[in-house]
């Protein structure tokens, strides 16, 4: 004879299915009906908006790319986004290691003031930033009289790779810190400097954690939109940028197909990018639950 209580672990289960189909149907249904509606044609979309596409008008792609300059805003996005990759994680990861496996004098304020980092938001302090380069591109107008800080996205990288180091050098300590000393005492017998035992031992080790901060990383400067709005106000637009101005336009044009192929231009690497680590990052989470 089973008992209410047998049933409560499958009520559970069934439950925990429904919501978690809930919430992948609102993640997919928008994500899919963008992708249909640029493909149709202008005249489609006085109809139902639910209806397929009677052809597969690739045009609206050709349209965005080159006629609304989503190809240069796009190539922009993904300069400043590796870019921005490149260094955070060039000051980050030996700054993690080093904050996880020496003592110095200092470290608990280093620490302090990493974790204050976390609690500030880059977007209340995007008008002081700003301010900060219009002044550096006065003091040095007789060298750069077009300007340098402003409106140069490979100093947008450094200031989105500035604002998430606290962020990334945290996760990055706290993995470090997990993957216990013996391998480091090992390699140090053999032989092996600091600097190859973070390269080429503890590196490796940490990679899921490495995949994680690149991936919250990677959507943070890719979406950002009040940072490249401020900092590059001329021709060197992001995508996210460009697409409100894409948004503008063909809204007053009603040619809603090239709008929609510019939200598939900047939907798309995000669904790659995730693909391709989400082994990675359920990786890293997993470890991380069971060695914390």
């Amino acid at each position: 004879m089973t008992t209410p209580a047998a049933h409560r672990p499958r009520a559970a289960r069934l439950l925990t299915h429904a919501l978690v189909a809930a919430l992948a149907l609102a993640v997919a249904v928008p994500v899919g009906w963008v992708l249909l509606a640029s493909l149709k044609r202008k005249s489609e979309f006085f109809g139902s908006p639910w209806t397929l596409p009677e052809s597969l008008h690739l045009r609206n792609y050709g349209d965005a790319f080159l006629g609304a300059h989503m190809g240069r805003y796009f190539l922009t996005s993904v300069l400043v986004t590796l870019l921005g990759l490149v260094l955070v994680l060039a000051v980050s990861v030996p700054a993690a290691y080093v904050v996880a496996r020496y003592t110095f004098r200092g470290r608990r304020l280093v620490e302090t003031v990493l974790m204050a980092g976390l609690f500030v938001n880059v977007n209340y302090i995007v008008v002081p930033i700003f301010l900060m380069l219009v002044d550096w591109d006065r003091a040095l107008i007789d060298v750069f009289p077009g300007g340098f800080f402003l409106d140069n996205p490979a100093m947008l990288s450094l200031v989105h790779a500035a604002t998430s180091i606290p962020f990334t050098v945290y996760l990055l300590t706290a993995y470090f810190r997990s993957i216990p000393v013996e391998y480091e005492e090992a390699a140090a017998l053999d032989g092996a400097s600091r600097l190859r035992i973070m390269t080429r031992i503890m590196l490796p080790m940490a990679r899921p954690a490495v995949t994680t901060v690149v991936l919250f990383d990677f959507l943070a400067y890719w979406n950002d939109f009040i940072l490249s709005l401020t900092l590059l106000p001329g021709e060197n637009r992001t995508l996210q940028v460009g697409l409100l101005n894409l948004f503008t336009a063909q809204k007053a044009a009603a040619d809603y197909g090239r709008l929609y192929a510019g939200m598939v231009l900047v939907i798309v690497p995000v669904l790659l990018v995730y693909a391709l680590v989400q082994r990675r990052l359920v990786e890293g989470i997993a470890s991380g639950g069971v060695k914390g």
